[in-house]
């Protein structure tokens, strides 16, 4: 059975590498075509990627060990002297584009939730929702296309700290509601615990493989102790996952993120590029079986049940994350591609909000069965919808602010190259 479900995901890796292919000679982004693969063989489909298949422990143990390793791509951007110079802005936009979305979602939910006698506090669940952005989306069409510029550039740090401000503000809006309606004792501060711990320990394996790399030359050597360390990274977080966290909600992107940041900064510019040529083809391949896991659970008949609460959610984050994303970033004074087309890139949604409402519905569903029903349809039509408009958006964004380079605005890409070096340009 184990090697029947391997092959199951071999043949729809290859299946979605095709299909991406496809998406790129049409002059979409490569991703779209993935996207659509996942939900094509997914169990709610053709059943290729089965929910056996998804259900496996080693398929979870390896689409973390992935995830992690797609954080390399994040987080080897996060160099101080970079940073220093754009920290500001990057900070500002990050917050104003968070509590944007956050405020016009649940301002708007609150007005209709107040009309028809559903309990306001949903509403303020539904935009600690919105704020998460799915980064994978966004980082495939730089990986794919090779994007680079001043919105890509602030968009690769943005993903980070948007992890953070929307975990943050979502944990604490769940627990504000449990508290209120009763719903089970979820302590606060184990929660805020659990947004930033991916942090301290990656950071904390990163700064340790970061000491021992500062000291080798050889190339082989070197990328064989930054893949331990991070495969060292990975098991840790997957124990804590399984064993010791109350629900498995360590997020691996960051935890990726926070390791590749703190030994990206101990190294040399040329030790940093050696392991990125190397890590390139790998993080190619981690993306497609990221968004293949996206894309298999997301049932395409709920397009079809889709209603008003659906459209609603849909276009008031859209509307929050691209005006929050132009107010920071016209107050910060960031180039005008970035004020202008910086929220398109921002859109994509789906994994981490899914994950999210998970969370919230269970909190739910023993003292408000009927919201948490409500919440569980609306965002997953949302996610399914979204994802499509939202991936063809984020391609135009990067396309209209000249970021992508000539002959690639057509799609036409070998799919798996990030800018030189992978560490940005």
């Amino acid at each position: 059975m184990f090697l029947v479900d391997v092959l199951r995901l071999l043949a729809a890796m290859a299946a979605a590498f095709l299909l991406g292919k496809v998406a790129a000679r049409l002059g979409l982004p490569a991703i779209l075509g993935w996207l659509i693969a996942g939900m094509a063989l997914g169990p709610h489909a053709v059943g290729l990627l089965g929910q056996s298949v998804l259900d496996a422990q080693w398929y979870k143990v390896t689409e973390s060990l992935l995830e992690c390793t797609a954080g390399l791509m994040i987080g080897t951007e996060l160099i101080g002297s970079k940073l220093r110079r754009s920290g500001r802005q990057i900070m500002v936009t990050t917050v104003t584009e968070s509590l944007g979305t956050f405020l016009a979602v649940s301002l708007v939910f609150a007005l209709i939730f107040s009309l028809t006698d559903i309990p306001v506090y949903l509403a303020f669940i539904f935009g600690g929702i919105a704020l998460a952005t799915a980064p994978a989306p966004s980082l495939s069409i730089v990986n794919g296309m090779g994007a680079s510029g001043p919105v890509t550039s602030t968009l690769i740090p943005m993903a980070v700290l948007d992890d953070l401000v929307g975990s943050l503000v979502f944990f604490i809006v769940v627990a504000m509601v449990a508290a209120s309606i009763s719903a089970g004792d979820i302590p606060v501060f184990l929660l805020i615990l659990l947004v930033f711990f991916p942090v301290l320990l990656g950071a904390a394996t990163g700064y340790c493989a970061g000491r021992i790399m500062g000291r080798i030359t050889d190339k082989k050597a070197l990328t064989a102790v930054m893949v331990a360390a991070l495969l060292l990274t990975a098991v840790l977080g997957l124990i804590l996952n399984t064993w010791v966290f109350p629900v498995p909600v360590l997020n691996f992107l960051l935890l990726g993120m926070a390791f590749s940041a703190a030994f990206a900064n101990m190294v040399s510019a040329q030790q940093l590029e050696d392991i990125m040529k190397v890590m390139n083809p790998v993080i190619g391949v981690a993306l497609i079986v990221l968004i293949l896991n996206l894309g298999a659970p997301l049932d395409y008949h709920l397009v079809f049940g889709a209603g008003l609460y659906t459209a609603v959610y849909i276009v008031s984050r859209a509307v929050g994350k691209y005006a929050g994303a132009y107010f920071g970033a016209a107050v910060t004074k960031a180039p005008p591609t970035v004020k202008k087309y910086l929220g398109f890139t921002l859109l994509p949604h789906s994994g981490v909000s899914l994950v999210f409402t998970g969370i919230a519905v269970s909190v739910l569903q023993g003292p408000a069965p009927e919201c948490a029903s409500l919440l569980q349809g609306t965002i997953a039509a949302a996610a399914v919808i979204n994802e499509f408009i939202a991936v063809f958006l984020a391609k135009k964004g990067f396309e209209w602010a000249g970021e992508l380079p000539e002959g690639r605005k057509n799609g036409k890409t070998s799919g798996n190259n990030l800018r030189k070096g992978g560490a940005g340009a």
